[in-house]
């Protein structure tokens, strides 16, 4: 299927392309809201500006996609790899990246409140000016992840990973830090 079929499908009422093959296509501005992409392999994908809230993207492959100020508030991400992933400005509040691999991703100035990362892998992430706030962190791997000047008020950060973690500047009150090792916060 290519990126016209996937329009044409979608206007026409269509929401499950789960397993779909669109491996560097370029998809910007794209409305896939709603639409159920479950195991989709679209790494290198430029998403940029697209509206994928409320979208089932549950072990979908995204490495290396551009999702520049794209909106996946709501949708689901769980077990999906965006690891090098350019999520920078993107809408990710009340979504669920629980297991999701996030490596190395850019998620500088995303907003994740209330976003579900449990257990989720986000070592070397840069999350500068990320809004976390309520987000459910709890045995994440924050390991060397830049967290300078982020909003984690009211945050879990249970069982969590900060060894080398920058946290600089970043708004921290109320946070949930119990039963994780608080002494590895640099």
């Amino acid at each position: 299927m290519n990126v016209e079929e996937l329009v044409q499908r979608y206007s026409a009422g269509e929401r499950d392309f789960s397993i779909i093959d669109l491996r560097g296509a370029v998809l910007e501005e794209i409305n896939l809201s709603g639409a159920i992409l479950h195991g989709a392999m679209l790494d290198g994908a430029n998403l940029r500006r697209a509206n994928l809230s409320q979208a089932t993207l549950s072990g979908a492959a995204l490495k290396g996609a551009d999702l520049t100020q794209a909106d996946l508030s709501g949708a689901d991400l769980s077990d999906a790899v965006l690891d090098e992933a350019i999520l920078e400005g993107a809408i990710l509040d009340s979504a669920i990246l629980d297991q999701a691999d996030l490596k190395a991703a850019n998620l500088a100035g995303a907003v994740l409140s209330e976003a579900d990362l449990s257990e989720a892998d986000l070592e070397a992430a840069n999350l500068t000016g990320a809004d976390l706030e309520v987000a459910n962190l709890h045995q994440a791997n924050l390991s060397k992840a830049a967290l300078e000047r982020a909003n984690l008020e009211g945050a879990n950060l249970e069982d969590v990973n900060l060894a080398g973690a920058k946290l600089e500047d970043a708004k921290l009150e109320d946070t949930v830090l119990e039963s994780g090792d608080s002494t590895l916060i640099s």
